[in-house]
């Protein structure tokens, strides 16, 4: 059996292993494949395909006859063709749940920074100015805490609820939206309408998947009814957003401040217009980064094909 990783330097620069393959067939290994046609020249032959962002569509389902089960090294399944890969016969599987911690840890890494801007404060004491200061102390930025302030969690998954439990253990109140409410959850957290928690929270998290229907989610319509000092954060999807609107936003002082790990074209376009909007902080896509997550992935990855030659394939999305 063949098995192709087109695209595995994102998940594994170095620091893990991918020998583990080895038993279950011939391995081909590419850090990236960056064309559909590199896609179906190193595709030919194979039977397991491992993959994190490259696209695979009906047409390279075609054109790779001998696929039949696709592994995607991700929660999020956007970049395959799924009801193509299942007309054709290719199982798609992918790995949920494993950065569950790891992202509400970040999500709270970039709500401190925008409450705190610890950063900007270390370079400013690094430069000399603390060094030449009046006073034993400064600020460049306001300073806020989290006691007692609303998050509205949008999206309460298992990443929102580990959120919703960090932001209780700050002092927070916490108020959620899902479009399916389990009553099993209602007993622990505050549901409300998507309009509420826009107007009550003081800090907005999105935890939704992006689909048609939720794509630019947070729009001109939805910031309006925002409060001014409103943080939002994103550690989702970029296309939740409508970056222009929220570019206009933060410029014109509607919200106060916005930070995400994700945009909408990924890498980001040097025009991308959050790059000048004030109180805004991006990161290069990296919450689901630690090792410890990583290394989870190729577990359960392992667990997929193990189940997959089986006959009894598991984490399917198709």
């Amino acid at each position: 059996m063949k098995i192709v990783i087109l695209d595995g330097h994102a998940l594994n620069p170095g620091d893990l292993r991918w020998d583990f393959l080895n038993q279950y067939g011939n391995v081909d290994y590419y850090d990236r494949t960056d064309s559909a046609e590199d896609v179906v020249k190193r595709l030919q032959d194979a039977e397991i395909v491992l993959l994190n962002k490259v696209k695979i569509t009906e047409h390279i389902i075609l054109q790779c006859p001998s696929v039949k089960l696709i592994c995607v090294l991700a929660t999020g399944y956007d970049v395959v063709d799924t009801e193509a890969a299942k007309r054709h016969g290719v199982t798609v599987c992918n790995v949920p749940a494993y950065g569950t911690n790891a992202v509400a840890q970040y999500t709270f890494a970039l709500l401190l920074e925008l409450c705190h801007r610890v950063g900007a404060h270390s370079q400013s004491v690094f430069r000399g100015d603390w060094a030449k200061a009046t006073d034993f102390c400064y600020w460049l930025t306001p300073q806020r805490e989290l006691a007692d302030k609303t998050i509205g969690i949008i999206g309460l998954g298992k990443i929102g609820q580990t959120v919703a439990k960090i932001a209780a253990a700050f002092g927070m109140k916490v108020l959620a939206y899902s479009r399916t409410v389990r009553p099993e959850l209602q007993a622990v957290y505050q549901f409300v309408s998507l309009d509420e928690l826009l107007i009550r929270s003081d800090v907005i998290s999105l935890h939704i998947p992006l689909t048609p229907k939720t794509e630019r989610f947070i729009n001109v319509e939805t910031l309006s009814k925002m409060k001014p000092s409103v943080l939002l954060i994103n550690t989702a999807r970029g296309g939740l957003v409508d970056e222009d609107a929220l570019s206009a936003a933060l410029a014109t002082g509607k919200i106060a401040g916005y930070a995400a790990d994700v945009v909408t074209v990924e890498p980001i376009l040097p025009e991308n217009p959050l790059l000048t909007a004030p109180n805004c902080i991006l990161t290069p896509h990296m919450a689901w980064a630690p090792t410890e997550s990583r290394q989870r992935i190729l577990n359960i990855v392992e667990e997929n094909i193990i189940r997959y030659i089986s006959g009894s394939p598991v984490n399917k999305v198709n």
